[in-house]
């Protein structure tokens, strides 16, 4: 691991846990839960929640003895390992470092909420368009899937070339 990739790493996962932490914060200082925010013409939707289970509230409707330790003691465990295992990579690219950054951000922020809030994460944004909406979610949940977009990115280019040929095909 190099000293460059371990602190481009480290600075953008506490960017992440500290734009989460800030944001959660903030939602639960100003929003009233239950009241809606409408934003930008309807497509910013702020409403304050309290999400027991994981993205999407996966894993919500477990009984609290197998969520618990699910969410609390594999996730951390989870990002753990596969930001190691991203690290070590001698030759891995700054993209690859990234990616695994705001997996591991997003991944600690949501842990840690979850810590404060006794198994509960804050969630606060939904975006869209009339009937068609995501989910509510938070700025862990975002740097999640923008890491995980990276490495899909990253992965589709990597099967793209051919071994030996420099040329995507």
């Amino acid at each position: 691991m190099s000293r460059r990739h371990a602190l481009v790493f480290a600075s953008v996962a506490m960017f992440t846990i500290g734009c989460d932490r800030a944001t959660k914060i903030a939602a639960t200082a100003f929003l009233d839960p239950g009241a809606v925010l409408w934003l930008a013409a309807g497509w910013v939707r702020l409403e304050l929640v309290q999400n027991a289970g994981a993205f999407m509230s996966l894993g919500a409707g477990l009984p609290d003895a197998v969520r618990m330790p699910l969410l609390l003691g594999l996730v951390p465990l989870l990002v753990g390992v596969a930001s190691v295992l991203a690290l070590r990579e001698a030759g891995a690219r700054v993209r690859l470092v990234l990616a695994a950054a705001l997996l591991a951000g997003g991944g600690v922020g949501n842990w840690l909420d979850r810590l404060a809030h006794h198994g509960l994460v804050t969630d606060f944004v939904s975006l869209g368009f009339g009937p068609i909406r995501t989910g509510i979610f938070n700025v862990a949940d975002l740097a999640v899937v923008a890491g995980a977009l990276l490495l899909f990115a990253g992965s589709r280019r990597t099967k793209a070339r051919l071994p030996g040929d420099g040329r995507a095909t």
